[in-house]
């Protein structure tokens, strides 16, 4: 397989912190990967760095045959390596398809655009991937009016609209409706299928994580700890150690 993502002893400090300390690793194309480990382990952290959200203070990250230290988050993302976040970043008081027409690539380069007209082929673009999240019934509502797990699936549906070649999820489960959750899982898969994008997640749900991923890192003390198939990671003892607090 084709390595979409290549980590390379990256090392990120604030301060005396140490957040991510040496810590390598390949994301392969075309895959669900995971990157799981206790609060505090330095996962957010990496994400951050590797979308370009802080300068990296050792080591090279490399996305296909790219290298993305010292380039700028947008830069980025036109590459086509985009993330969400633990907590949504919509707009609550427009509803959900005008959230997906100002997500197109190029959309918010002017503010005047968030409220202009759009093409008809960007708002059909916008009504089918909220189809596909779920949400097309709920298109002309607020964003701001709907569950936070609808909100989840909103900002999955916008990061959609830019095409992404891969995209990073942090806790794309948390506080959500359990009802919920097989339902993104379903759509995290058919996306991968569907649109071709890989898929690198952080979740702190083991259930999902041990279901979604093919391959999945830990981390902890923002090192590398373990890497493996889900069944090689659930038996592993120093990642059980790491998670209970033995070791």
């Amino acid at each position: 397989m084709t390595v979409i993502l290549r980590v390379e002893n990256v090392r990120k400090t604030f301060g005396g912190v140490v957040a991510n300390n040496d810590v390598s690793l390949d994301v392969q194309a075309g895959s669900i990967t995971g990157l799981i480990g206790p609060n505090g382990s330095g996962k957010t952290t990496l994400f951050n760095s590797i979308v370009g959200f802080h300068p990296i203070d050792g080591g090279e990250i490399w996305f296909g045959e790219k290298k993305l230290s010292h380039r700028l988050t947008p830069e980025i993302a036109r590459m086509g390596l985009l993330r969400t976040f633990q907590q949504t970043r919509i707009f609550g008081n427009m509803n959900c398809v005008r959230n997906m027409q100002i997500a197109t690539p190029h959309a918010n380069d002017s503010f005047r655009t968030m409220f202009s007209r759009f093409p008809k082929a960007v708002t059909e673009k916008a009504e089918h991937l909220l189809e596909f999240v779920g949400l097309y019934s709920k298109r002309n509502l607020l964003a701001g009016d709907l569950s936070f797990g609808q909100q989840k699936l909103l900002e999955f549906a916008m990061a959609l609209m830019n095409e992404p070649k891969m995209l990073l999820l942090d806790e794309p489960t948390a506080g959500i409706n359990p009802t919920l959750i097989n339902g993104l899982i379903d759509r995290l898969r058919r996306a991968r299928e569907e649109f071709g994008i890989t898929l690198f997640v952080i979740e702190h749900n083991m259930r999902v994580i041990m279901n979604l991923a093919e391959q999945i890192f830990c981390l902890a003390y923002g090192e590398l700890l373990a890497e493996g198939p889900p069944e090689q990671i659930q038996n592993n003892q120093r990642v059980i150690d790491a998670y209970l607090g033995a070791g």
